[in-house]
């Protein structure tokens, strides 16, 4: 995941301590602004922005920018005043209408272009979802550029809760505080959807890198964080808020659907600390090991179809947004500055208090691969799975891998059993393997069906050993070729037809070659039948891997579309980390289809 640069004014300056910047600006950004200022009047080759006092009838250029609901109202406020100033661009006076939408409602529409959308410009609360936005085929192109203000994550408690820990005298790593607040019997710990929330993602993965850092079981121990917070998840940042119990007299703190503690941003903290009384307010706990930002980069959205007066609009208000009048405007609604500096008096209003360490420089942002073993991981422990893994046995799997000393079937059997130990006793994993004419006619047989790994095997030992041991003995078949399409569709409607309700159902398909039974079903025929079987009341979305450069990319993308989306890998060591990101956005599409 790249990282947004700082405002040039403020490197200018010579500012260069605190965190790396957070992104470039993109060559089309760059390349669009000079041409806007090249082209432009002698007002924008004065900045791009002034005031004027004549009237605006009939020279008025109008956006609309879809903000993260946390800060739609500051960007309100922002472009209230461009507009009262007669704010212009080009000699037309600007008009920003500033919609507040879910970020993760933003980034699925345009990840999956299926209808145009009504907004130029999107401000999103953390760039994590511009990953996400860009799909994996016909989505909507977006220009990310910088970011125009940050926030810190954290845990607030409700102050009798925070007072049992210390606060706030006594500072914590992330997996120290939230492993103290889930051992106290007083303290009960809210977050809200890592897959809706850049807050509680972000909160999740810090987590899961401090607990490393611990060393030990580190996996184990964010698995059964990941239990206890989707035992008390909210659907959004601002559900979980609701979530808190207050402290006041007559309150109803010991109701059990109430929270003493919940991962919040430092903003969201403020607004919420304004608005409450007494006892109803938050203290903050801020990591010792840094926190991370939520970092709202300014993206324009479908920029090839915007027109020369709203790509033009869209830049000049990009920079109004760091003028000195809205970031006091940014101030008064509880954001830090783009480069994360403390601001003493936003930081006492959203609870927090020396020797907290609130002014320490934000944590290294996680990677892109990060954040999707992140989202798999908790995927695959809050929703149990049952998936049939269909492995190719054909000869070429014995090719060695460039770079190693193995070959491809073995370094996939080393990444499958890796991955094994990511899923819990409660999921159900079966396994086949594919070749062609491999059990008589048929190019395909099951080796062990889907079953609890938990569960007792026969002759001993648990499911989870037992198919662990068949991924070992998988071995390429001497002459054999790849019989895909009858396998897929043989292996489709079998888990189609144990379909498991309640469970994250998913057919895995993991192959090095394309298509060669040519006596079987064709693409075409297999691709129409896959159309008919899909059920969206009963699930089973095709994760095909492409595994090695000889892989027909664009045969496992045609195939898997029908059903989930398709994904590949070079290198089968990457496997691992494919499974769970594509668990992750194949089950939220699941999720998606039964809301």
């Amino acid at each position: 995941m790249g990282r947004h640069s700082l405002p040039d004014d403020y490197e200018a300056e010579g500012h260069r301590d605190g965190p790396p910047p957070r992104r470039r600006r993109t060559v089309a950004i760059a390349t669009i602004l000079v041409l806007a200022v090249a082209a432009g009047t002698a007002v924008a080759a004065q900045g791009g922005l002034l005031s004027f006092s004549e009237s605006c009838e009939g020279s008025t250029v109008r956006l609309s920018m879809a903000t993260s609901p946390d800060i739609a109202p500051a960007m309100r406020a922002i472009a209230d005043k461009a507009r009262a100033d007669e704010v212009r661009s080009d000699g037309r006076c600007l008009d920003v209408d500033v919609v507040a939408r879910d970020s993760y409602k933003v980034a699925d529409a345009l990840a999956t272009g299926g209808k145009p959308v009504d907004y130029q410009v999107w401000l999103p609360d953390s760039d994590l979802w511009l990953d996400r936005a860009k799909g994996v085929g016909d989505g909507l192109p977006i220009t990310p550029s910088d970011s125009v203000a940050s926030s810190p994550v954290a845990l607030g408690m409700v102050p009798s809760a925070s007072e049992q820990l210390g606060w706030p005298e006594k500072t914590y790593s992330w997996a120290e505080l939230v492993a103290s607040a889930m051992r106290s019997d007083e303290v009960r710990l809210g977050a809200a959807d890592p897959v809706r929330s850049a807050t509680g993602l972000l909160a999740t993965a810090g987590i899961g890198a401090s607990s490393d850092k611990q060393g030990g079981d580190s996996d184990t121990r964010v698995a059964e964080t990941a239990k206890v917070l989707a035992q008390r998840m909210s659907d959004s940042d601002a559900q979980v808020l609701e979530t808190l119990a207050h402290d006041s007299p007559g309150a109803a703190d010991g109701n059990p659907k109430r929270n003493q503690a919940v991962l919040v941003s430092e903003q969201a903290a403020f607004t919420h600390n304004a608005e409450a009384t007494g006892g109803g307010k938050l203290d903050l706990f801020y990591p010792k090991d840094g926190t991370p930002l939520l970092n709202y980069p300014y993206t324009l959205v479908n920029e090839p179809k915007l027109s020369t007066h709203e790509a033009r609009a869209a830049l000049r208000f990009m920079p109004l947004l760091n003028d000195p009048g809205s970031r006091a405007i940014l101030t008064r609604h509880g954001f830090r500055p783009v480069d994360g500096t403390a601001e003493d008096t936003v930081v006492a209003s959203a609870g927090g208090r020396a020797p907290q360490p609130y002014a320490t420089s934000a944590a290294e942002a996680p990677s892109a691969r990060a954040l999707q073993e992140t989202l798999g991981m908790w995927t695959i422990t809050v929703q149990s799975a049952r998936l049939t893994t269909v492995v190719d046995a054909s000869g070429s799997m014995a090719t060695l891998v460039p770079g190693r000393s193995q070959s491809r079937i073995n370094v996939t059997k080393a990444s499958l059993i890796q991955a094994l130990g990511q899923f819990t006793a409660n999921d159900e994993i079966g396994l086949w393997e594919f070749a062609t004419t491999l059990d008589g006619e048929k190019d395909y047989r099951e080796l062990m069906p889907a079953r609890r790994l938990g569960d007792p095997a026969k002759g001993g030992g648990t499911h989870r050993e037992k198919l662990s041991a068949a991924f070992a003995g998988l071995q390429p078949v001497p002459g054999g070729a790849t019989g895909l399409y009858d396998t897929t569709l043989a292996s489709y409607t079998a888990a189609q037809s144990l379909y498991v309700k309640g469970k994250f159902n998913a057919l895995v398909i993991l192959t090095d070659g394309s298509n060669q039974d040519s006596h079987g079903i064709s693409r075409s025929a297999l691709i129409d039948r896959l159309k008919q079987l899909a059920d969206p009341q009963r699930p089973v979305p095709i994760i095909a891997i492409a595994v090695g450069p000889d892989a027909d990319r664009d045969e496992v993308s045609a195939i898997a579309k029908v059903t989930g989306g398709g994904y590949e890998v070079s290198d089968p060591a990457e496997i691992q980390a494919v499974i769970l990101q594509a668990i992750m956005t194949a089950g939220q599409n699941g999720r998606a289809s039964q809301e």
